[in-house]
């Protein structure tokens, strides 16, 4: 089966690479995400990856101890980066394959500064791009980055990576039963009903730029693939998706 993407963007949590002890890097965890990357990059697809800072640093914190908000989101910036260049070692190992880790936060000696021409050649020649350090500012989640990327990258769509949760549900399917997943949802039910996909002003900035995001759960082997052979997997929000609840 053929895949209807050349390029895309991966995004995933920083709590996708972290161990199920609570520990801040999970071999099963890395293992996993390695073999998901390389069986998307194996169908001759582009790979470009924003990763969280989460199992490092989260927001959270930095209210119980009174950090600053500027302050709480610069080392979660480097958080970020201390992600990308595990998994690039990672893949590297795994691999022997060309990963370019290119940091919007300058830091020279362990990271390309982003460049999005340079960035964007990489990915050409079949690199795999992780990105990291966010877009460089504070008061963003790496939501927003990752679209933000994939706009200027010219990728064809977003997978945002959900751990557990296999898609956009009509409620909180942990806490409610009765939710239902649905199978797909136009950008605008998505603003209109408050629906937490992503950060909101990444889903602005998708919609307005008419850029397709898949929610899947991470956690299911093989889900990416699935996604870039053509199947329904999770949610697809898109502006020429009409909102359809998925069969029970």
């Amino acid at each position: 089966m053929g895949t209807p993407y050349r390029r895309l963007l991966l995004k995933l949590s920083g709590g996708a690479i972290a161990g199920e002890d609570g520990s801040i890097f999970g071999a099963a965890a890395i293992d996993h995400i390695v073999a998901e990357i390389l069986s998307v990059r194996s169908l001759g697809i582009e790979v470009a990856i924003v990763i969280g800072g989460g199992n490092v640093f989260r927001g959270r914190v930095s209210e119980d101890w009174n950090i600053e908000r500027a302050e709480a989101d610069n080392i979660g910036m480097l958080g970020t980066v201390i992600n990308a260049v595990m998994l690039r070692a990672a893949l590297t190992a795994r691999a022997g394959q060309e990963v370019r880790v290119m940091s919007a936060v300058p830091i020279p000696s362990m990271a390309e500064p982003y460049i999005r021409l340079r960035a964007d050649r990489h990915l050409g020649k079949g690199a795999i791009v992780i990105l990291a350090g966010g877009n460089g500012q504070p008061y963003v989640t790496t939501d927003y980055p990752a679209v933000q990327r994939a706009i200027e990258l010219r990728c064809d769509a977003v997978l945002a990576a959900k751990d557990g949760v296999d898609g956009v549900f009509t409620a909180d399917p942990r806490l409610d039963p009765a939710a239902r997943k649905y199978a797909s949802l136009a950008f605008a039910d998505v603003v209109r009903r408050d629906l937490r996909v992503m950060d909101q002003a990444a889903i602005l900035l998708a919609r307005d730029h008419g850029l397709p995001l898949h929610i899947f759960n991470f956690t299911l082997p093989g889900a990416m693939r699935r996604i870039c052979e053509g199947e329904k997997v999770g949610t697809l929000v898109a502006p020429s998706a009409r909102t359809v609840l998925a069969e029970s």
